[in-house]
């Protein structure tokens, strides 16, 4: 039988998939890119039905292509679906949809890899791991199936008409918590809200949005060091996009309670520390506040004052008076939505591309294993890496250290001294 050949595959066909073709297009360089599903899918089938990108289409984009929407607007989970399967177009990129990687493992005795897939093995000299940071919904085993509650992770989340008559429990209170304990209280539910560490920015300050603030402040380019690690970001674009206050979800209802402990007999016990990470989120949001004002007059920025922005406002009774137990039962909880992060799943690349708790190894996307490279992870390179216009610019780094290789490799070797 015959078998394919390319020089690099890119394994998914999300944004660090799309990023990685059109630099490998640039230098010319033969690839193939094999999604298991359709280009974006996650944004299709993994997301709520309101969710919208949580940066201004401005922003949140590949530097190529502007989004149909307004600047400002935020898109829709499906108009960003839609936007890479255009982007895939308008850059040519050779998608293959429907086709799974189940194996990556080195050639013996010669240079490459021998890939495995859902439809016919492929050989590659090099391959990407574009597969993102969302790879497996994460669920702490905490309470069990048999607690008679409708569990779903928030990829799993559609609209509050999914989920059973009664009180709702969401722990992770990051974007997608947050904004489905709004939509779910805005739909008349009680909502219980477990909040752990995060930081909480300002949707928009001084008529400037917090991207742009980020960007400006360069805290979007901070680069990673061995300590940096994905830290939970509460921020919304709902509703035209506004500043996440927990006080203010409070006020309209939602009971705040700490990290989530354990279960046991239909009682669920937090961590007393609601009103601590509130206070830090606090901290975290009024910093960035000051760095704003200190680079408005530094650079003789022309931008409005907004005093009111630095107050703070009274804490609840579920901050000062925090629940440590809460009877399921009792409460009328029926359903608990996990709002928990994924974790990353690489176990089909064979060989010493990962640890032994197969997490990736490698400096910049490129792997331990020569030949193997990332893109999309969190922290990669930077704070903006697993961002849209983020792993552009790391896809860049990946398709010139790839081209360096491949021109190494095709050195013919030394002439002979004649003499």
């Amino acid at each position: 039988m015959t078998v394919e050949k390319t020089d690099v595959l890119v394994v998914g066909a999300g944004q660090a998939g799309l990023a990685a073709s059109e630099h490998l297009s640039r230098h010319g360089i033969p690839h193939v890119v094999l999604e298991r599903d359709r280009i974006a899918e996650r944004w299709r089938t993994q997301r709520w039905d309101s969710l919208v990108a949580n940066g201004p289409a401005w922003h949140d984009r590949f530097p190529g292509m502007e989004f149909k929407c307004g600047p400002d607007d935020f898109a829709g989970k499906d108009e960003v679906a839609d936007y890479m399967v255009a982007y895939a177009e308008k850059i040519g990129a050779p998608v293959r949809c429907g086709v799974e990687v189940t194996e990556v493992r080195r050639n013996e005795g010669r240079p490459g890899f021998h890939i495995e897939t859902s439809d016919a093995p492929i050989k590659a000299s090099y391959v990407i791991a574009a597969t993102g940071p969302f790879q497996k919904p994460l669920i702490p085993p905490l309470v069990p199936d048999m607690a008679g509650l409708t569990q779903i992770h928030s990829a799993d989340y559609r609209n509050p008409g999914q989920l059973p008559d009664g009180a709702v429990l969401i722990v992770g209170a990051g974007s997608s918590g947050v904004q489905i304990a709004d939509e779910l209280r805005a739909a008349g539910r009680e909502v219980y809200l477990s909040v752990g560490p995060h930081d909480r920015p300002p949707r928009r300050y001084r008529g400037r949005d917090f991207v742009w603030w980020l960007g400006v402040l360069n805290k979007w380019d901070m680069e990673a060091n061995p300590n940096s690690e994905h830290t939970t970001i509460a921020v919304s674009g709902a509703r035209g996009g506004h500043t996440v206050d927990f006080r203010e979800l409070a006020a309209q209802g939602i009971t705040l309670v700490g990290r989530t402990e354990e279960y046991k007999d239909g009682v669920v016990t937090f961590a007393g520390d609601v009103a601590e990470n509130v206070k830090a989120g606090d901290a975290n949001y009024l910093s960035l506040l000051r760095e704003a004002d200190a680079f408005i007059e530094q650079n003789g920025l022309d931008l409005p004052p907004e005093p009111e922005a630095h107050e703070i406002g009274t804490d609840p009774a579920c901050m000062t008076d925090p629940i440590r137990a809460l009877d399921l039962k009792k409460a009328g909880v029926t359903s608990i939505i996990w709002a928990t992060g994924f974790t990353q799943d690489f176990s089909w690349l064979k060989g010493g591309a990962c640890d032994e708790t197969g997490k990736p190894i490698h400096r910049r996307g490129i792997s331990a294993e020569p030949g193997i490279y990332y893109l999309g992870l969190p922290w990669q390179t930077r704070r903006g890496s697993s961002f849209i216009w983020g792993v552009w610019y790391d896809a860049k780094y990946v398709a010139d250290h790839i081209a360096k290789q491949r021109a190494y490799m095709v050195y013919p070797g030394a002439v002979a001294d004649p003499a």
